[in-house]
């Protein structure tokens, strides 16, 4: 069983910033720390690289990776701020340092969003891959099992994505006489829901 030796005192955030600047170079496109929270960017090229040197430096040891996660940026506000619209994120830790980094990589083609599995760097990363796979579309190559893995296998598109309709492309059910799940049209009519506002008299001192 592998033991554990926890720093007691962990570097500050703009320690780690520098750590981090110095030890990535230009692997890194951006490292930023925004209320003591630290977020890499990474291009698609160099994203192997870079995760490669955050789980094997000495000095940084991201020995588990926490989350990982898809994200579209299709209706974002400040979407000209970024090249692409998916990308996925990654949240790493170091147990035996005792830091946090985030990592955010850009996929380079919006009709085919990929980027590389890290399967083979943190086997708790496979199932995260799955679900960014699902939801968003995004194809983890190198994933030895890339499937579905929240909606049913026949499913058409990624219900996570902006463009996706709420009410979905099809409803399904199980029928009792053919004895499986079917699926029909959707008998779901679209509409916009306003919201009432209710506020006592004289709310905000206005008279």
């Amino acid at each position: 069983m592998s033991t554990y030796t926890v720093t007691a005192a962990p570097l500050s955030t703009d320690a780690l910033s520098r750590l981090l600047i110095s030890v990535l170079g230009d692997l890194a496109k951006e490292i930023a720390n925004v209320r003591d929270e630290i977020t890499i960017e990474v291009s698609q090229n160099h994203y192997l690289k870079l995760m490669e040197c955050l789980r094997d430096h000495p000095e940084i040891q991201c020995d588990q990776l926490i989350d990982l996660c898809g994200v579209d940026y299709s209706e974002y506000e400040g979407r000209r701020a970024f090249e692409c619209r998916f990308a996925a994120v990654i949240h790493l830790l170091s147990v035996r340092l005792n830091h946090r980094v985030r990592v955010r990589v850009m996929c380079d083609a919006d009709d085919f969003p990929r980027l590389n599995s890290v399967t083979h760097l943190w086997s708790s990363v496979s199932w995260f891959e799955r679900e960014a796979f699902d939801l968003y579309g995004i194809v983890f190559e190198g994933h030895e099992d890339l499937r579905r893995i929240l909606t049913d296998y026949g499913f058409i598109g990624h219900p996570f994505r902006k463009d996706f309709p709420l009410s979905g492309y099809v409803e399904m059910r199980y029928d009792a006489d053919r004895k499986r799940v079917v699926y029909e049209p959707v008998s779901i009519e679209p509409r916009e829901n306003t919201p009432r506002i209710v506020r006592e008299e004289n709310y905000g001192g206005l008279h």
